[in-house]
C-alpha cells in the first residue's frame, strides 16, 4: 500500500469536498468513515492477490495457445490510441460485470456491500467486497490483455480509472455539462447508488456514460438523489461485511432446502 498516495488523495479530495460539497451537512468524519478507511488500508491486498491468481492463471493459458504475433497490431498503435482503446474495452467489460452483479442474486450478495454506502464521498469508493472487485477486474481487464494492449497503456488507464472512481463517489456538486452523456460524472454515479426505485439498475458504466446511453440504462434527472444505500441487511463493520455474502447465501440455501422439504411433506 502506497501511503504517500493515500495522503495526497486525502489532501486533494477532503478540501474539495469542503469547498464544493453536494451535501453541506455531511461531516468529514461521517458515519462509517473508520470502516471505509480499513477498506482503503487493507482491502487492496486481498484484491491484488485474488486478481493476480485469477487473471494470471487465465493469461498464462492464453499466451501458451495464442502467439504474440496475433496481437502485434494492437501494440503498434500510438500510445494515445491504445489508452482510448483500453478505456473503451475495459469499460464495456466493467458494464457487463456490473450489470450482471445487479441481475444475478449470487453476485448481488457481494455487490450489495458496496451499495450499503449511505453517505457518498471519496473514501466510500473503497468499500468493495474483494470477490466483487476480482470479478469486475476479470471481465474488465481480461479482454484488454487478450487484445494485447501495451503495459504503459494499461498503466495510464489504471491511473485514470482510479482517480475517476474517487471522483464519482465524492461529495462534490460538480457537473460535466453536455459531456455527462459521454463521460461518467459524480451526479451520474450518485444516482446509481440512490435507494430509490426509479434509479434501480441504472448507470452501470465506470468511465463512459455513453455505454449506458447506447444500452438504454442511462438515468440522469435534474434533481439529486434523496438517499443512498440498500435494503439488504448488510452489517456495518469490515469483518462482518466480508462474511455477509457467504452468510446470506447460506441462509438462502437453507431456506430453499426447508421450503422444498415442507413441500415434499405436504405432497406425501
Amino acid at each position: 500500500m502506497d501511503y504517500t498516495a493515500i495522503l495526497i488523495l486525502a489532501c486533494i479530495f477532503i478540501p474539495l469536498e469542503r469547498l464544493l460539497p453536494l451535501h453541506h451537512d455531511q461531516p468529514i468524519l461521517r458515519r462509517d468513515w473508520a470502516n471505509d478507511l480499513i477498506y482503503l488500508l487493507f482491502n487492496g491486498f486481498l484484491v491484488r492477490a485474488g486478481s493476480i491468481l485469477v487473471l494470471g492463471g487465465v493469461m498464462a493459458s492464453w499466451t501458451h495457445w495464442v502467439p504474440a504475433e496475433a496481437t502485434a497490431w494492437t501494440r503498434g498503435l500510438p500510445l494515445w490510441a491504445q489508452v482510448i482503446g483500453v478505456i473503451v474495452v475495459a469499460d464495456i467489460g466493467y458494464y457487463t460485470a456490473h450489470r450482471l452483479s445487479h441481475g444475478i442474486p449470487f453476485l448481488w450478495k457481494f455487490h450489495s456491500v458496496h451499495h450499503s454506502i449511505e453517505e457518498m464521498d471519496w473514501l466510500a469508493s473503497h468499500r468493495v467486497h474483494p470477490f466483487d472487485q476480482i470479478w469486475t477486474n476479470a471481465l474488465s481487464l481480461l479482454p484488454v490483455y487478450f487484445l494485447g494492449f501495451s503495459a504503459p497503456a494499461v498503466a495510464i488507464f489504471s491511473l485514470i480509472y482510479h482517480v475517476q472512481a474517487l471522483l464519482l463517489h465524492s461529495n462534490l456538486r460538480i457537473t460535466f455539462g453536455p459531456l455527462k452523456w459521454l463521460i461518467a460524472s459524480p451526479e451520474y454515479h450518485h444516482w446509481h447508488h440512490a435507494d430509490q426505485r426509479e434509479a434501480y439498475n441504472r448507470n452501470f458504466a465506470a468511465q463512459l456514460s455513453l455505454i449506458d446511453v447506447v444500452a438504454g440504462t442511462m438515468f440522469l434527472p435534474r434533481h439529486r438523489p434523496e438517499r443512498y444505500g440498500v435494503s439488504d441487511p448488510v452489517p456495518r463493520s469490515y469483518p462482518l461485511q466480508l462474511l455477509y455474502p457467504f452468510a446470506a447465501l447460506l441462509k438462502a440455501r437453507r431456506k430453499q432446502t426447508n421450503t422444498k422439504g415442507a413441500t415434499h411433506e405436504q405432497n406425501a
